[in-house]
């Protein structure tokens, strides 16, 4: 059932997996905004440098609570302000973070700073999702326009936008988070927390890759390579 309730960070996890694979030993690599350190292993084989800044205490959500402790940083900073030279990484990541920024143009333009000429930044970030880690949600709403725009203004050159699945996917983890506030409240009979909780979700994960609706996709993963001659042109 977890491939179906979480199946953003189940992909994220496999895609983030053949990115780090990519990454050359040795390579230099920032993960910005690296929270707990998730993705530090995959990168073990490269020269991998994390920053936060380091603020999330956690969530005491009933319906999803969450515990958080900071893996080691290496700077604890403001994204957009990193004390590092221009192109010092060869790889910058960032996975899940530019909704939790406030100024996230300012955090991107940082980013492709800090960027090497023919580096890769990998980033991740929701187009549709509910606030979490409050009360650091400021942004959501990231679409396949948006990276489109913003990257090549930035330098970059796009060459993977994968959508995190569609409408069904999307629709099948909601019906599951609905009923589970509908049973604290004691407003969910079992016969319905059933239908909600195991048929229904089922149903519409299996049916996605049939019923494509990029529309309503949770989010987006994508790779991109900074041009040799990057130069900024604006983002607005």
């Amino acid at each position: 059932m977890d491939q179906v309730l979480n199946f953003s960070s189940h992909m994220r996890g496999s895609w983030m997996r053949e990115q780090a694979a990519a990454v050359p030993a040795g390579a230099r690599v920032l993960d910005a905004g690296a929270g707990e350190g998730q993705y530090r292993p995959l990168f073990a084989h490269t020269r991998y440098a994390s920053q936060d800044f380091a603020q999330y205490t956690g969530s005491s959500d009933a319906a999803a609570p969450e515990t958080w402790t900071y893996n080691k940083l290496d700077y604890v900073c403001d994204i957009t302000a990193i004390p590092v030279p221009d192109g010092s990484f060869d790889a910058v990541i960032c996975t899940e973070v530019l909704e939790h920024v406030p100024e996230p143009l300012a955090a991107l333009r940082e980013l492709a700073r800090v960027t090497a000429p023919g580096g890769r930044l990998i980033v991740t970030a929701p187009l549709g999702s509910g606030m979490h880690q409050e009360p650091y949600h400021f942004y959501g709403g990231y679409s396949r326009h948006f990276w489109e725009r913003v990257l090549p203004q930035l330098g970059f050159e796009i060459d993977e936008l994968v959508p995190l699945r569609g409408l069904l996917s999307h629709a099948a983890q909601e019906v599951h988070r609905a009923s589970r506030y509908m049973a604290l409240q004691g407003d969910l009979p079992q016969d319905q927390a059933w239908v909600m909780q195991e048929w229904l979700p089922r149903l519409l994960h299996d049916k996605d890759p049939a019923v494509p609706v990029e529309q309503f996709t949770v989010g987006y993963m994508v790779r991109a390579t900074k041009r040799a001659s990057a130069r900024e042109e604006g983002a607005t």
